[in-house]
């Protein structure tokens, strides 16, 4: 949090040494991702412009390794789009690297793994009843008879977890 608000302070030592620290780690990131060097070194700069360029509204909520992730990611997608509208209306669609279902399957796979980090992070009854419930199919009553609860507990626990979920999407997509 010190190095956000450093930067937001125009500390632009801090935003070198965040620069040096985070650039590999944001590199391997798009890389992996979408296998391409090209891609990867463009994103990895536009997300560096992009946190020195709105380092004044950054969160100092946030970590800034957790808002350097999602600014690359955002990135990247944009990118993506781009390339394959690009492609689209130059006539070459047998060409196109880059289609609506790689960057349906980016986001989807980048979300499923948010949430299942914020899942585990739930206190420990909680993250229990939303995964009998959500991920075994459980019935409420059922549930509250396995841990002998009310099933209304049970729906409250369901509650602050869906809660919590939704809380921290709408965090990132701001």
């Amino acid at each position: 949090m010190e190095y956000v608000k450093a930067i937001k302070a125009d500390n632009q030592k801090i935003f070198n040494l965040v620069y040096d620290k985070y650039h590999s780690q944001i590199y391997g990131f798009i890389l992996q991702r979408t296998q391409s060097t090209y891609i990867a070194e463009e994103v990895t700069q536009l997300t560096f412009i992009k946190l020195w360029k709105q380092r004044h509204i950054i969160s100092e909520q946030l970590a800034i390794n957790i808002q350097l992730f999602g600014m690359a990611r955002q990135v990247m997608i944009d990118l993506l789009r781009k390339e394959a509208t690009r492609f689209k209306y130059e006539g070459d669609s047998a060409v196109t690297p880059f289609t609506d279902s790689l960057i349906d399957a980016i986001e989807s796979k980048d979300l499923l793994q948010l949430m299942e980090h914020d899942i585990q992070n739930m206190p420990k009854m909680r993250r229990l009843v939303f995964e009998l419930s959500r991920k075994q199919g459980l019935s409420h009553k059922e549930i509250a008879q396995l841990f002998s609860i009310s099933p209304k507990t049970v729906e409250q626990h369901i509650g602050k977890a869906l809660l919590q979920l939704k809380q921290h999407l709408y965090s990132i997509m701001l």
